[in-house]
């Protein structure tokens, strides 16, 4: 029933209170956003740019991503960067942070915005992960620890002397666990439909967010997960077209998703959310009490620095 009740809560949200107008002026900050071609990472690079930020742009698709930034330069008079990023793929995620660090010295905010919802179960990522798992969570986990020399020394030298790291999780978390024997492709991971892989890859991403806030939030890191809403965007594509056509017309915008991740990542109030889970529209939520279990926790990182010691 609490669950039920929770899922309720976050599917229905009242109307926002925050706005892309209460964004302070960025300027002088660079920011990242994983998967900012398009749906809701999209619409929080136009806002960035709209407010002055520096934004890389990372996307696996150097034709979608430039198409992306033109369509943003059109409508913000500003030019978001490529970073060409595949989240799917170890080496690729090494190459793009080495990119990034190649051409700056700051990061102020990490928005690990991209993400994948119920390929086919016979999609592995290149080191042959659950795709679901291996993207959402493996990836930006991985891009997070190459970037956090870059983040952890922009907070020593910054004036509010701290950034601020922002994962994308999903209410659906709330269904999910952690089955160590199914991250990797397998007879474990076969048994298991493509949604409850979803779900078990957003779970992970609330536990490593609420990591990540334990071991650097005295470093003035502040990370935070966020339930972005149940949104109209091309997350939907593995599903039929009949299943989309009426999700899509229960759903919200992708600039209404948008709205929880800015105020986060953005606001004068995201400062003091390290550790929390947010939900729509930019507001405090509850997420399942197991997915920020420090022992949970733990276990999880543990799992993800083994994948990545020899890459």
């Amino acid at each position: 029933m609490r669950t039920l009740s929770s899922l309720l809560n976050q599917a229905l949200p009242p109307k926002p209170k925050f706005s892309v107008d209460d964004i302070p002026d960025l300027t002088g900050k660079v920011v990242i956003v994983t998967g900012g071609n398009a749906g809701v990472g999209k619409e929080t690079v136009k806002a960035l740019l709209a407010h002055n930020a520096k934004v890389y742009l990372a996307a696996r698709s150097a034709e979608k991503a430039r198409a992306a930034i033109e369509d943003l330069r059109k409508e913000t008079g500003k030019e978001a960067i490529f970073l060409k990023l595949d989240l799917a793929n170890l080496e690729a995620v090494k190459a793009a942070a080495l990119e990034f660090q190649e051409k700056e010295k700051e990061l102020h905010i990490l928005f690990n915005n991209g993400g994948v919802m119920t390929p086919p179960l016979e999609q592995v990522t290149a080191d042959g992960y659950d795709l679901q798992m291996g993207t959402n969570v493996l990836g930006h986990f991985y891009l997070t620890k190459l970037l956090l020399p870059t983040l952890l020394s922009t907070a020593e030298a910054s004036p509010e002397k701290h950034v601020r790291v922002v994962t994308t999780s999903s209410m659906l978390h709330l269904l999910g666990s952690l089955n160590f024997d199914t991250f990797k492709d397998g007879p474990a991971r076969r048994k298991l439909s493509p949604m409850k892989l979803y779900s078990q890859s957003k779970y992970g991403n609330v536990a490593f967010a609420s990591e990540l806030s334990r071991r650097y939030g005295d470093k003035g890191l502040v990370s935070i997960s966020v339930h972005p809403g149940t949104l109209n965007s091309d997350l939907h594509r593995h599903m039929s077209k009949l299943r989309q056509r009426v999700m899509n017309a229960l759903l919200y915008p992708p600039s209404h998703g948008a709205l929880t991740q800015l105020w986060g990542g953005t606001s004068k109030e995201g400062a003091e959310l390290n550790g929390k889970y947010l939900i729509p529209w930019a507001r405090i939520g509850s997420p399942r009490p197991d997915a920020q279990d420090p022992v949970v926790g733990e276990k999880l990182w543990d799992w993800l620095e083994e994948q990545v010691k020899n890459v």
